[in-house]
């Protein structure tokens, strides 16, 4: 085995010491905090979102470039594991503070009324609902995941290196992708109810289970090319692999869980959220079998929280008691 690209053993000393520059990513990271930073302030008279957010945006352009640019980037080549850290960082962590931020909002907001009319138009069509629609946000990441850590993508990751930089960005644009309709507060096409963000959260759970059992399991070496290049200060290639399959399943579905958790907390802590829990659909359900139940037309908007339609709701239950009961 060879030590790729002279690696120092890692050690704190060495972890700390490992920094670089990564222009590039220092310059999409410059470039994303700056211009988020330019249009919140030119829309700040009429800003609707928060110091919080703003600083959440920000925070996570500097988290993607310390990630790279720090020992989790300079030693994710030579030890499976890292790597491992680098993919959870920038599938999740970096894309749920991007989003925090409400970019989409950020620009709406500080153009004039002419051109914000025509980008929410833009915003809100069909073409770009498909794209930030919650199921293909899920089958971008589901996706993304078993293709890079269950096929040999490692292998022609280590022939060819600009594969390395286009793993990151697709990392960050699938987990974007992925947590905008579930936490942001955009004004997109698709617009779930609570209820379903969270069993999306919940299904989402999945790809980060099954890929980290199945490396935490295998009993072959699945990189062969990529360990090939493992440094001998490393561990064995199938310790590496199964510790990176631990942190996946471990501490992805940890980071998937605490998500979740805070959309609840966001839930029961506003009314207005609340009132939105089933969604549109659901909702419609809801009233039309309301409506129906007090004989009016489904087409009225009828209070579904008012008290006749409590009471049609109640008188709806006991009906289907009674029949229960009739059954045999």
């Amino acid at each position: 085995m060879s030590d790729m690209g002279g690696m120092a053993p890692l050690t704190w000393a060495s972890f700390l010491g490992s920094w670089r520059v990564a222009p590039g990513w220092l310059a999409v990271a410059v470039v994303l905090a700056g211009g988020y930073c330019v249009l919140r302030v030119r829309g700040r008279g009429r800003s609707t979102v928060r110091v919080w957010r703003a600083a959440s945006f920000v925070l996570g352009c500097v988290i993607l470039w310390v990630c790279v640019a720090s020992g989790i980037g300079a030693y994710s080549m030579s030890v499976f594991w890292m790597h491992m850290v680098l993919h959870l960082t920038l599938i999740m962590v970096v894309p749920v503070l991007l989003v925090l931020g409400h970019p989409i909002t950020v620009a709406l907001e500080s153009a004039s009324a002419d051109r914000q009319s025509r980008a929410r138009r833009l915003v809100s069509s069909r073409p770009m609902g498909l794209l930030t629609h919650p199921a293909a946000g899920l089958a971008i990441y589901t996706l993304v995941i078993v293709v890079t850590h269950l096929t040999g993508f490692m292998d022609q990751m280590v022939m060819h290196p600009w594969l390395m930089t286009g793993e990151q960005v697709l990392y960050v644009v699938a987990g974007y992708l992925f947590f905008l309709p579930l936490l942001g507060e955009e004004p997109l096409h698709s617009d779930p109810g609570y209820l379903l963000r969270l069993v999306l959260f919940l299904i989402a759970m999945l790809p980060d289970t099954v890929v980290g059992i199945v490396l935490l399991q295998t009993t072959r070496d699945p990189f062969p090319m990529m360990m090939e290049m493992h440094p001998s200060w490393a561990p064995a290639p199938l310790t590496d692999i199964h510790t990176a399959g631990g942190l996946m399943w471990a501490v992805g579905d940890g980071l998937m869980m605490f998500a979740a958790v805070g959309l609840m907390i966001s839930v029961v802590t506003s009314p207005a959220k609340r009132d939105r829990m089933t969604g549109s659909w659901l909702d419609a359900v809801r009233r039309t079998v309301i409506a129906t139940e007090v004989g009016a037309d489904p087409k009225d908007q009828l209070d579904p929280d008012s008290d006749e339609a409590h009471e049609a709701y109640n008188r709806m239950l006991q009906r289907l008691a009674g029949e229960q009961k009739k059954r045999p």
